[in-house]
């Protein structure tokens, strides 16, 4: 299969290159491999540049752009500089971060996943972040989600979800609308990828109203929002979280921010949230 990557980077001179590493040493070599360095003031570019002078499918775009982290539109942005540089000849479009170190039989694995099975969308490994000289599973990993650090899609689904959309929230909206039109998601707990800075950590205060605004965006509707802003505020052990979550709702839902998805898709993503809120009830009420 055709893989193409796609990684955006700003100010990565840290960790980029270990992540052009390991896909030089993959044993399923990338056909394309594109980096966005997207206003990077450190030594990012020319770190890429070694990189693409040694293969000659490794290749750096240099974007302009606001030096604000803004999760969503800014990495997403960038993403489309290098999709929009590519042809479309790929089985595979990978969009990764640039602080992840990948098992050489990475893209291998994903490779055959999708060939054992024909409705497989999307598909990824584990994240794994460095605590006291030890790598331990990220705490916002589970197995129903492909963490946004390390998306793999299948063309097909793809194109059919619309490819991703430039806000907060993109690499939850990819699933659940790769859902709505009956693709799989897999994830692959045997492949354990390093992830070199923890997620959200580059985040500026400016974001932090976006994942409320995101959920308003993906038509959650109140309460769900409401569950949803609790749970990972409490994975993230801040309080503080929480009502900036539905401080971002609510503004989202006054401004009349436009949605993500259409009406008939946001009935089945909240059907689809609901059914997990009471498994999640279901499955710790059996346990008690």
């Amino acid at each position: 299969m055709n893989f193409y990557i796609i990684i955006p980077a700003h100010n990565e001179q840290s960790s980029i290159g270990a992540t052009l590493d390991s896909l030089v040493n993959q044993s399923l070599e990338p056909k394309r491999l594109v980096v966005v360095n997207d206003n990077s003031t450190d030594n990012t570019q020319s770190i890429v540049d070694v990189y693409a002078k040694k293969h000659d499918w490794i290749h750096l775009i240099n974007s302009k752009s606001s030096n604000k982290h803004l999760p969503g539109s800014k990495i997403i942005n960038a993403f489309y500089k290098g999709y929009d540089a590519l042809d479309d000849d790929y089985d595979v479009i990978c969009k990764f971060d640039a602080d992840l170190i990948f098992p050489n039989n990475y893209l291998e694995q994903l490779s055959n996943h999708y060939k054992k099975n024909e409705k497989l969308g999307m598909v990824s490994g584990f994240c794994y972040i460095e605590k006291n000289n030890h790598w331990v599973l990220e705490n916002l990993t589970r197995k129903d989600h492909i963490r946004g650090a390390l998306k793999a899609y299948r063309k097909k689904c793809f194109l059919q979800i619309g490819k991703l959309k430039p806000s907060m929230g993109w690499d939850t909206v990819d699933e659940l609308l790769a859902k709505f039109y009956n693709w799989d998601i897999l994830t692959d707990e045997s492949l354990k990828v390093k992830h070199l800075k923890p997620t959200g950590a580059s985040y500026n205060k400016a974001s932090k109203y976006l994942q409320g605004e995101a959920m308003y965006k993906m038509r959650y509707g109140f309460m769900i929002t409401l569950i949803s802003a609790m749970k990972l505020a409490y994975k993230k052990r801040s309080f503080a979280l929480f009502k900036d979550y539905m401080s971002g709702y609510l503004k989202a839902k006054k401004s009349k921010v436009s949605y993500l998805v259409s009406e008939e898709e946001g009935i089945f993503i909240r059907d689809l949230r609901w059914k997990g809120i009471k498994n999640t009830l279901f499955l710790k009420n059996k346990r008690s």
